[in-house]
């Protein structure tokens, strides 16, 4: 079998697969990726990038002056096939995984004796031996290991991202990941793709474990951001000073609680547990309450701003921060996004957003202000923070002090 990797496709160009084809176009090896979306195509290829990550811009420019990452918006044929594409909730709570079968299947025209097959996206457990089936079915011509095992014609793995928004460059190379093979096999030549670029430990494991393992760790700093979160609201009802409440519980040498915040968003934390949820609804109860607990959060940030703007005939309310986490521009599942939106509905005053990383607000929000910190500050009766973004920490105190502040993040 193949152990060297001379082409890369990577499937799906967003806030995952772009990096890692850059990443991996730098250490010489030829990558194609591959986006249904031509607009995005055209503006790799030009040596530009769509989404907002430091450093990307440059590593993307280069690899593509170079001739070593190219994108496309059909996949061609390559000796290996790692595929990250989104995996949402549906209404009802429960994963969907049609981009990842349509992405399989796409690329199963082009798929060749040799061939490595790798998922990132974050799935359920089981979804991995679902592709392969499907890979099966649509090349009857091969061998999978689902029938074949060790002998089969194409290999197959699931290896989980694990990356932070903001850090993703750095990640991608510096943390440990987890290769799940369909064999044992598998598992071995999906480490020897990720030691292209990996310098932290690559751990083999099946790939149900795999896929597992990767929803846990999402479900476990889920639990622990709404202890964080309840423990904010109790304190808020008993009148005490959460920051300085954990900040003398985390003198504890075994404690560490984590910091509060208006929810929980971004495109892992909100949506991970519900896979594991979905899969053992009567079982996952500690798992249910965490999600539920932060899934209210922004209800409770929503209404103490809306119980503060009573007391005005007209307010001004200025809401700091729209991103789901500081200094970054990805607004997915954001509780601040979801706050502006109901409070700019509820119609309870005029309302002003400022957030430094974006440059015009998301479509259906025509009427809120959207300016700076400083336009909406000067304008608002109301100040409430929402992301701890670093301009908002150096924001000179006197300007608020005619202000009703709500600081929902410890930013000042």
């Amino acid at each position: 079998m193949q152990t060297t990797f001379n082409r890369i496709s990577v499937v799906g160009l967003g806030y995952i697969g772009l990096p890692t084809a850059a990443i991996i176009a730098s250490r010489n090896v030829e990558v194609i990726g591959v986006d249904v979306s031509e607009n995005v195509v055209n503006i790799i290829n030009q040596g530009k990038i769509h989404i907002v990550e430091p450093d990307l811009d440059i590593l993307v420019r280069a690899t593509v002056q170079t001739g070593k990452l190219r994108a496309v918006v059909r996949p061609e044929p390559a000796d290996a096939f790692l595929i990250a594409v989104p995996t949402p909730l549906t209404d009802e709570k429960s994963p969907e995984l049609s981009y990842v079968f349509a992405a399989a299947k796409s690329i199963s025209p082009v798929l060749e004796k040799g061939n490595l097959v790798i998922l990132e996206s974050t799935c359920p457990v089981g979804t991995t031996e679902q592709m392969v089936e499907q890979l099966a079915d649509a090349r009857p011509d091969l061998s999978f290991p689902n029938t074949a095992g060790e002998k089969a014609d194409i290999q197959v793995a699931y290896c989980p991202e694990r990356v932070l928004p903001g850090k993703v460059l750095r990640e991608l190379v510096d943390n440990d990941r987890i290769m799940g093979g369909v064999t044992p096999g598998d598992a071995d030549r999906a480490a020897d793709l990720y030691r292209i670029f990996v310098q932290g430990e690559c751990f083999l494991t099946d790939s149900r474990t795999a896929e597992m393992s990767k929803i846990t760790e999402n479900a476990y700093r889920d639990s622990n951001i709404a202890f964080a979160n309840e423990l904010s609201m109790i304190s808020d009802e008993i009148k005490i000073n959460v920051w300085e409440l954990i900040e003398l519980a985390n003198r504890h040498p075994r404690v560490n609680i984590l910091s509060p915040g208006p929810g929980v968003g971004g495109h892992c934390i909100p949506l991970d547990p519900w896979f594991i949820i979905n899969r053992s609804p009567e079982t996952a109860r500690m798992i249910r309450c965490a999600r539920d607990v932060n899934d209210s959060k922004f209800e409770y940030v929503l209404e103490k701003i809306i119980t503060k703007a009573k007391r005005f005939r007209d307010p001004n309310i200025a809401i700091l921060g729209l991103t789901f986490k500081p200094d970054i521009d990805d607004m997915r599942e954001s509780p601040a996004l979801m706050i502006l939106k109901r409070l700019a509905s509820s119609q309870v005053g005029t309302v002003y957003a400022s957030e430094p990383n974006i440059h015009m607000l998301p479509e259906g929000l025509d009427d809120v202000v959207f300016c700076s910190h400083d336009q909406a500050i000067a304008q608002a009766d109301i100040v409430a923070v929402l992301v701890k973004h670093k301009q908002f920490a150096r924001i000179d105190r006197s300007i608020l002090k005619d202000k009703i502040v709500l600081d929902f993040v410890n930013a000042f």
